[in-house]
């Protein structure tokens, strides 16, 4: 009898956990509703509403900087894998775990494809971890001292006043092995709480299974690689499998980014804001996501480098439906032809991330309240996508009541100088346009945006005609004035 194999998988399907009606069910109805879950046919999307406050430059004379990676919120951390193959004990790791997949038979894995379509699904608990009871807490009386040891043991440790300490408060909690002492000795080097060790253990107690040897060469070799040590405690709450993936699975990992124009001194960066991009399979997720973004988003093969960069979150997070959507809008909305949404993506990849309802339509919407035309709205976009980050009420808003009120500006002028909307109301654009009025030197009629563009030193040059240093006292008059007006306080009263 030939080999019947299942129907080619056409979208991506991850079971969705939903919390039990208040309502018994009424007779006859569907198992789904009776047990309490569902299936979903949803891209694995997270979407991000960037109408929350934007995160502070590097810069304080912008209101973003395009080279700082806008954080996603995201839960890498209960993220389940779809690449075991890296795992130093592949069949450990989530034996015990509520979420781990069903053995039940008759259920048959997809085929993988190589197209974007074969991604494999993860699952995730949008409700909170479901806990196991050979995980719950279990009092002293109750609990078995076999192969705990004893805490008088002589054991070389690191951080022995701290780790001894919190490794007897899990002991008396949880069922901690005393082998694993002194893994939680290397861990607590990195800042690792009682609190930590908790979290990790309820969600992937495997972990622990690790030597401390073992452990040490996986976390050093990501040193290496460039994350700084004060990251390593967030990558190891929100990915703490990395403490099971094989040194030759990290090593695989990081020569990928590599192969893709990722410089070295970035990668340190990437890893830190996407740890879980190593619980992908290299050949069957990840190389699949570059080639969409090559071949189907349009992206040059140079630039695939420095859109991960900007955005890491996009090795993690499904595209597919994410650009179709947004793409698809942008053209109804704007007239935008494609040309164009490249180079917003290609500039600013977090607009895959931003939800339309909430994100990007009321930013149009806004600049078309205040007299732009689409055309218009269009070229400010291609210009400076990340004005889709700003927040409406604290930025975008007043930084337009400045210009039509106090710079004396029209509207239009945006096309030409989009980077005003970037640039920092309280920073730049307020001190450079008072300290030109306090010397006198302000041009009559409307005042040009161009004297925001260039760098203090070439504005106090070529516009403010005195010294760097003066300039810089000036502003920081003005800084403090404005923090007492805001806070209520009295300051000293400036000579400007």
């Amino acid at each position: 009898m030939a080999l019947q194999l299942p129907p080619p998988r056409l979208a991506a399907v991850r079971p969705c956990f939903l919390l039990p009606s208040p309502v018994a069910p009424t007779r006859g109805a569907s198992a789904t509703a009776r047990h309490g879950s569902a299936f979903s046919l949803q891209s694995n999307v997270r979407l991000v509403k960037p109408n929350r406050r934007a995160r502070r430059s590097r810069n304080p004379y912008y209101d973003f900087d395009e080279e700082e990676e806008e954080e996603v919120e995201d839960d890498e951390g209960y993220e389940t894998d779809d690449d075991l193959s890296g795992l130093e004990y592949p069949g450990v790791l989530y034996s015990k775990s509520p979420r781990a997949p069903s053995n039940r038979p008759g259920l048959q894995t997809p085929l993988i494809k190589e197209k974007w379509e074969g991604r494999q699904p993860k699952t995730r608990d949008k409700y909170g971890p479901e806990k196991n009871n050979s995980q719950h807490p279990r009092s002293k009386a109750g609990r078995s001292s076999t192969g705990l040891m004893d805490m008088d043991s002589e054991v070389e440790l690191k951080n022995e006043s701290i780790s001894r300490s919190v490794f007897q408060k899990l002991q008396e909690e949880y069922e901690f092995d005393g082998k694993w002492l002194p893994l939680i000795d290397y861990l607590c080097t990195f800042g690792l709480k009682e609190s930590h060790f908790t979290y990790i253990y309820e969600r992937h107690m495997a972990c622990f299974q690790i030597s401390q040897a073992s452990a040490e060469e996986r976390l050093e070799f990501l040193l290496s690689s460039g994350v700084k040590s004060k990251d390593m405690k967030r990558i190891l709450v929100r990915q703490p499998q990395i403490l099971e993936y094989t040194l030759s699975n990290l090593k695989s990992h990081v020569a990928f980014l590599e192969s893709i124009g990722v410089p070295s001194a970035r990668i340190g960066q990437i890893i830190s804001a996407a740890p879980s991009f190593f619980s992908y399979s290299v050949e069957q997720s990840l190389k699949p996501t570059i080639r969409y973004l090559i071949e189907e988003v349009g992206i040059e093969e140079s630039d695939v480098g420095k859109v991960v960069q900007l955005s890491p979150q996009i090795l993690v997070q499904r595209i597919d439906s994410a650009w179709k959507s947004r793409s698809l809008f942008l053209s109804k909305e704007l007239g935008a032809p494609k040309h164009n949404i490249v180079k917003m993506v290609t500039k600013h990849p977090q607009l895959l991330h931003y939800s339309i309802e909430d994100g990007i339509l009321p930013r149009i919407n806004f600049l078309r309240s205040i007299g732009m035309r689409n055309s218009d709205i269009l070229k400010v976009l291609t210009s400076l996508t990340q004005v889709l980050s700003l927040s409406l009420e604290e930025n975008l808003k007043p930084k337009y009541l400045y210009l039509v009120n106090d710079l004396k500006n029209e509207v239009q002028s945006l096309t030409k100088y989009p980077m005003y909307l970037s640039l920092s109301l309280d920073q730049r654009i307020r001190p450079r346009h008072r300290f030109l009025i306090s010397l006198k030197k302000a041009p009559k009629g409307p005042f040009p945006l161009s004297s925001f563009v260039p760098t203090d030193e070439r504005f106090c040059q070529r516009w403010a005609g005195t010294s760097l240093e003066k300039y810089h006292t000036f502003r920081q008059s003005l800084l403090l004035t404005g923090f007492a007006e805001k806070s209520g306080r009295k300051t000293l009263t400036s000579r400007w």
